[in-house]
């Protein structure tokens, strides 16, 4: 095999910047065997970290047809391959720009140090479309000497490149992702839907609001999950079955039909609307001039659930399961809501969500959360395993020391 390539040197490595077809790096890249421990199980145990995320490559590489990938570090076995350098005259200089030809004899084994999915991923999609062969990838080639010194310089790189690598975060896919339906609506809401525009959803990395945030009814990261749990109901609705999991993961890598992107987006419309028009105090906060959710969300009574990240959520899963269950409208559902008591400072979130004794928001309710609003609600359409399940929770954070069936009585 020959490769045109650039030569460099970093860090007292020297490597070199290529391009591989598909083809080329089926047929040539190899799995880690014995390049990075002479002890059979350690080589084992890296080829076990190869994960089934080399399928969902194989389905990205299938189904994308602007796919783009970064670069394959590959080692090549017993040190470097032959290198020519190419004369090039530009601008009537004559110079070999450190551009060259690298050439593989046939005792040169090539190996990943980083990519190793995408490797497996290119290999199992070739077998099913091996017409994408000539499809290229950027590829950077470093030497690797097999003896105790080589071994050990390749396994720095090895982690030192795989430590750092880090997934998108989910404020970056919220942000830019151009395939998840649900980031783009979620961009379409922020842009283009008074109630959460502007300074009406907090931007940040976590779930959280800080707590000198005046103005957010919630924040960014909250708002996308929320309408993760509307595309399921959508997708549901429209398709007749209920996502599982797993597939809305990979569903959500691939951008649909524009049309379908329209339907979804009047469907969630349909759900904020109901949900800005039917809950009065949404109405009061969106006709404050400044200091929007100042008496919603505070740290002496914990203010309104809904202005709460950990209130939000559930109370998003909750309308949608009455909408589900019962054939109502989504107005009709907020219009019941409405007459709720969402004062965290009370009955029945006292020690739920809120602490009154040390003023602080309490976690891992989200199910107690929503089963407390659908029984509040709809007490009929809790089946008899809810039922019991919202009783030993409620009971259990409370702290309730009387007979477990009265309790839902004191709500």
């Amino acid at each position: 095999m020959k490769v045109p390539a650039l030569r460099a040197e970093l860090g007292g490595r020297v490597y070199y910047v290529a391009t591989l077809t598909f083809g080329q790096v089926s047929q040539y890249v190899s799995p880690i065997n014995d390049q990075l421990h002479k002890s059979e199980t350690l080589n084992d145990l890296i080829q076990r970290s190869i994960s089934k995320n080399y399928l969902n490559i194989k389905d990205y590489i299938l189904n994308q047809p602007e796919l783009f990938f970064n670069s394959l570090v590959l080692a090549v076995y017993n040190n470097y391959p032959d290198w020519t350098e190419i004369e090039v005259q530009f601008d009537g200089h004559t110079s070999s720009y450190q551009l060259g030809l690298l050439d593989f004899p046939g005792n040169h084994k090539i190996f990943p140090i980083d990519g190793q999915h995408r490797v497996e991923g290119i290999k199992a999609a070739l077998k099913e479309r091996p017409d994408l062969h000539s499809q290229q990838i950027a590829a950077i080639f470093i030497g690797h000497k097999n003896d105790e010194a080589g071994m050990l310089k390749t396994r720095r790189l090895f982690t030192t490149l795989n430590r750092y690598a880090k997934p998108v975060s989910l404020d970056d896919i919220i942000a830019l992702d151009e395939d998840d339906i649900v980031a783009i609506t979620t961009r379409y809401l922020l842009e283009e839907y008074g109630l959460f525009s502007g300074k009406r959803i907090v931007l940040a990395k976590q779930k959280g609001i800080p707590n000198n945030n005046k103005d957010a009814m919630t924040s960014v990261i909250t708002l996308y999950q929320a309408n993760v749990e509307l595309f399921k109901s959508f997708y549901t609705k429209t398709h007749n079955s209920k996502p599982t999991e797993d597939y809305l993961v990979d569903y959500l890598k691939f951008r649909p039909s524009e049309d379908e992107i329209d339907t979804f987006q009047t469907f969630i419309l349909s759900f904020w609307d109901a949900f800005r028009t039917e809950l009065s105090f949404v109405g009061d906060y969106l006709n404050k001039n400044k200091d929007f959710a100042k008496d919603f969300r505070n740290n002496k009574t914990g203010g309104n659930l809904v202005f709460r990240p950990i209130g939000f959520l559930p109370l998003v899963k909750a309308a949608l399961k009455i909408y589900s269950r019962e054939g109502l409208t989504f107005k009709e559902v907020f219009k019941k809501f409405n007459t709720l008591n969402f004062n965290l400072n009370q009955k029945p979130w006292l020690y739920v969500l809120w602490n009154p004794i040390e003023k602080t928001m309490l976690t891992n309710s989200d199910v107690l959360t929503q089963l407390l609003l659908l029984y509040l609600a709809y007490p009929q359409i809790l089946n008899e395993q809810e039922i019991k399940k919202l009783k030993n929770a409620y009971g259990a954070k409370t702290s309730f020391t009387g007979n477990l069936d009265d309790i839902l009585d004191t709500l």
